[in-house]
């Protein structure tokens, strides 16, 4: 089926569902689930690709394109995103940004669940605006007004495993993601503090793997 048109309807539905509320009371379906709609109405017709355009160890730039089975580019999106900023980024900035940049290509077909930008875009810009406000800041007044929450990097972290796996194809790309060696060292670090969403993390990864076909 090579028609969008259900795809964009089924996924308008899933933002009445499973749409996160943002600002204004706008809506917005994640790209995991904006993808699974695509994968399921289209299958393997379209190909969804991503290139780094920067990463120069403070800033991530990455393009997302999609294809038709002829090779023709017939979506794209962009995305930024800033090493440090937030609790993903500190440790896996280029993977937000390609999430941001699938999401923003999707929403390029019409498949964009009630908000253009990404959920992490949406938020990029607020952090990136907090980051101006507070550059003129003493250092030592801004730690005094934090107050972070010790789960939030780890629930960030088991929302961005969620999304990546969603976005793997075969089982050598989920294998090939989950022996990554920043990604074995932050599930060790997650399994002695935070166990229990460590547990939820290694579910989500199981189910995936359950979920692609068998190797050939």
């Amino acid at each position: 089926m090579t028609d969008l048109n259900k795809t964009m309807d089924a996924i308008n539905e899933l933002n009445k569902t499973h749409g996160v509320k943002q600002k204004g009371n706008k809506k917005y379906t994640q790209v995991v689930h904006r993808m699974e709609a695509f994968r399921r109405d289209h299958g393997t017709f379209y190909g969804v690709d991503t290139n780094i355009l920067v990463d120069d160890g403070h800033r991530v730039v990455i393009k997302a394109i999609v294809t038709n089975s002829n090779g023709r580019i017939v979506g794209s999106g962009m995305a930024e995103e800033i090493r440090g900023q937030g609790h993903v980024n500190t440790t896996s900035a280029l993977e937000n940004a390609e999430t941001s940049a699938i999401g923003r290509a999707l929403a390029s077909l019409g498949l964009a669940g009630g908000e253009y930008a990404s959920a992490n875009e949406m938020d990029a810009v607020s952090r990136k605006q907090e980051a101006i406000d507070g550059a003129s800041e003493p250092a030592q007044f801004q730690r005094q007004n934090q107050s972070p929450d010790p789960m939030q990097e780890w629930r960030d972290f088991m929302r961005e495993v969620d999304v990546q796996a969603q976005n793997k194809r075969t089982h050598a790309e989920l294998k090939n993601y989950m022996d990554m060696g920043w990604m074995i060292e932050k599930m060790d670090n997650m399994k002695q503090v935070a166990p229990d969403l460590y547990q939820k993390t290694v579910e989500i990864l199981i189910r995936r793997n359950s979920q692609l076909k068998p190797r050939s």
